[in-house]
């Protein structure tokens, strides 16, 4: 005996027309379901990259260090990743769901580079992790580069080691200059955005009948304006 599936279908197919209150109801629990779930991976992105800004700030080079040894590994994956989006980098933090060590993925101009995170408080990274990290990318890495980070150092043998190779080890130290680079050009853009897009002048605040705005320092010769705060 067959089945016509055919007409199973077309008799299914008004009952499900007649359902289609139903239908619409459970869209709607799955959409508002998905905008919550990212709304909340939005929220906890805000948090996380507002601990990161409030822990980098008044430190001294010795206490920032310890603050990151502090961090949970998951954290300094996250962190890193944030620090290379500050620097003009997309970035994402991986974890472990990369083979060959990968914590945390980088693009920019269209080539990527890989990173591993290694939080190490009292051990060095020897030469065998940098080894290890570098066979599994060198098929990756043809145009871009990886990175080996650590909040220690590395011990003489693995930097020899990644002398010749497209490499770069970033001790703990280093990482504090690579943070500080990239508060450099966070400060760079700010000051950026205060200069009048058309004519070069600053922008200054004013007051008008709608409220504040910004407005060029060259007015009447220039009159733009933005509601953007600077």
């Amino acid at each position: 005996m067959q089945i016509n599936f055919w007409e199973i279908i077309k008799n299914l197919l008004p009952i499900l027309w007649k359902l289609w209150p139903l239908w619409a109801v459970l869209l709607a629990i799955v959409v508002m379901k998905l905008f919550f779930y990212w709304l909340n991976l939005e929220i906890d992105n805000w948090h996380i990259r507002r601990k990161f800004r409030k822990g980098e700030k008044w430190r001294s080079d010795r206490d920032l260090l310890q603050w990151l040894r502090g961090m949970k590994p998951s954290e300094f994956e996250d962190y890193i990743a944030d620090l290379f989006s500050r620097l003009g980098y997309k970035s994402k933090a991986v974890g472990g769901s990369h083979d060959g060590g990968i914590d945390v993925i980088i693009e920019k101009d269209g080539v990527k580079s890989y990173i591993q995170c290694k939080k190490f408080i009292t051990s060095e990274v020897t030469v065998g992790d940098v080894r290890d990290f570098y066979g599994a990318l060198a098929d990756h890495i043809a145009n871009g580069k990886a990175y080996f980070i650590t909040t220690n150092k590395f011990t003489l043998e693995a930097e020899k080691f990644a002398e010749d190779k497209p490499i770069e080890l970033i001790d703990g130290y280093k990482l504090i200059r690579y943070i500080k680079m990239a508060k450099k050009d966070k400060d760079k853009a700010r000051e950026a955005s205060r200069i009048c897009p058309c004519c070069g002048g600053n922008l200054v605040k004013k007051t008008g009948k709608f409220g504040e705005f910004y407005g060029c320092s060259n007015y009447p010769k220039c009159d733009y304006t933005t509601n953007q705060k600077k």
